[in-house]
């Protein structure tokens, strides 16, 4: 165990520091001031894998770690739709999903929209329509914004909800 400390110490510390990207802070504070403006400072996401490939979902996942944190910018992600302001469907719409994305949908309280994240939610993508799917999410609810993408980027995903934003003042 001591030969272990010992190499520790002799090493030090070995981290490499963190740039911020001055393109993520630009676009975080725009849509900060948008969710405090219309969503009263919180901003919650219920998101719903419907038969994708998890790719969206990493891409998801990563707005919530420490570089892009969209926590700070009132973005939160809840586990259940009575809690959400906006439904966000990731992945065709496989038929074994159709009546789980469904029912999220009807459990939501109004006002409620719907996003469709990725080429799968918004036509189907690469999977299309076929025996085991239904295609895209607007065969099934009425989606009110697209972001489109294969996987899209963080900062992609985080364009498109201030895109939803300024598209909820039109």
């Amino acid at each position: 165990m001591f030969k272990v400390l010992k190499k520790i110490i002799s090493i030090g510390i070995v981290t490499e520091t963190l740039e911020i990207d001055k393109n993520v802070e630009l676009l975080g504070n725009k849509l900060k001031q948008q969710v405090n403006k219309r969503f009263a400072r919180s901003l919650a996401i219920r998101a719903v894998d419907s038969g994708s490939c998890n790719g969206c979902e990493l891409e998801l996942h990563a707005i919530n770690n420490a570089f892009y944190d969209a926590e700070r910018y009132g973005i939160h992600f809840v586990a259940s739709p009575r809690h959400a302001d906006i439904l966000l469907v990731t992945g065709c719409v496989s038929r074994h999903m159709e009546e789980a994305v469904f029912k999220a949908y009807t459990a939501m309280p109004h006002p409620k929209w719907v996003i469709a994240l990725g080429n799968c939610a918004i036509d189907g993508g690469i999977f299309g329509s076929s025996y085991a799917s239904l295609g895209g999410l607007q065969k099934l609810i009425q989606v009110d914004y697209q972001i489109a993408g294969c996987a899209p980027t963080p900062l992609n995903i985080l364009q498109g909800l201030l895109g939803f934003m300024e598209h909820l003042s039109e």
